[in-house]
């Protein structure tokens, strides 16, 4: 079963967004995150921030890209819950710790405030999918 046709099938909440939403809304964030990660990693690796600023930005982008596989790969919703939960959080983290530590890109703390509020709201969105499917 394919992912669009596996999320019709879930008990969602009525404020769940319809599927085709999902690949505009993520051909964007990817975009951002692109951009924005690759900023910080180049900074990293030519030693203008620290690496330790840049390890939650590549965890997000570990969660982040496991969340497909374990939601529609391993059909289980209560370690995606998990996942989406370890997204949110390293991106918090992640903006925190630039944020404080390079002022010069607070560009990209702003720039991921769509990929905040979205992870934001797909957590929500998971964590009642897997209450309601339990």
């Amino acid at each position: 079963m394919n992912e669009p046709t596996q999320y019709t099938q879930y008990i969602k909440p009525v404020w769940a967004p319809p599927s085709w939403l999902f690949g505009p809304v993520w051909t964007v964030l990817y975009f951002i995150i692109t951009v924005s990660f690759g900023t910080v990693f180049y900074k990293a690796a030519t030693k203008q921030i620290p690496w330790v600023v840049a390890l939650p930005f590549a965890l997000n982008l570990v969660f982040n890209l496991a969340f497909t596989p374990i939601q529609f790969g391993l059909k289980n919703n209560i370690l995606a819950s998990i996942d989406i939960l370890l997204v949110i959080g390293t991106l918090v983290w992640a903006l925190w710790a630039l944020w404080n530590t390079a002022p010069e890109l607070r560009w990209v703390v702003y720039a991921n405030i769509p990929y905040l509020m979205w992870g934001a709201f797909a957590t929500c969105l998971q964590l009642t999918i897997a209450y309601l499917n339990k």
